[in-house]
């Protein structure tokens, strides 16, 4: 394919693992996030305070934002983004922990 037949779309995928050491401050600063947010309707507000003081991993994904991975990068406008965040075991010793598990390309093809 010459560069006329190629998409102009580029997915990033992105993956992280973080120690949370605390807790209260990152909730704080999520309900911060979530009172400061003129655009966020009062019903929505409650909801996302409650999930936040429940859920380190909440309150984590209110305070990450795809967008300020890409803004201000010549030549690239954000078409979709989307993220999730969740609480998991973790080990590093452990045999079973495999950082690069999901490095395959899609349908089991070399990355």
């Amino acid at each position: 394919m010459n560069v006329n037949e190629t998409s102009r779309f580029v997915r990033l995928r992105a993956e992280l693992l973080v120690e949370v050491d605390g807790s209260g401050e990152l909730t704080a600063t999520a309900l911060k996030r979530i009172v400061d947010d003129p655009h966020l309707p009062d019903d929505e507000r409650t909801h996302a305070e409650a999930a936040v003081k429940e859920d380190d991993a909440e309150a984590l994904a209110y305070l990450v934002d795809p967008f300020d991975l890409v803004k201000g990068l010549p030549g690239i406008e954000l078409t979709q983004a989307s993220w999730s965040s969740e609480v998991i075991d973790y080990d590093p010793d452990s045999p079973d922990w495999d950082p690069d598990e999901h490095d395959d390309g899609e349908d089991g093809e070399e990355p």
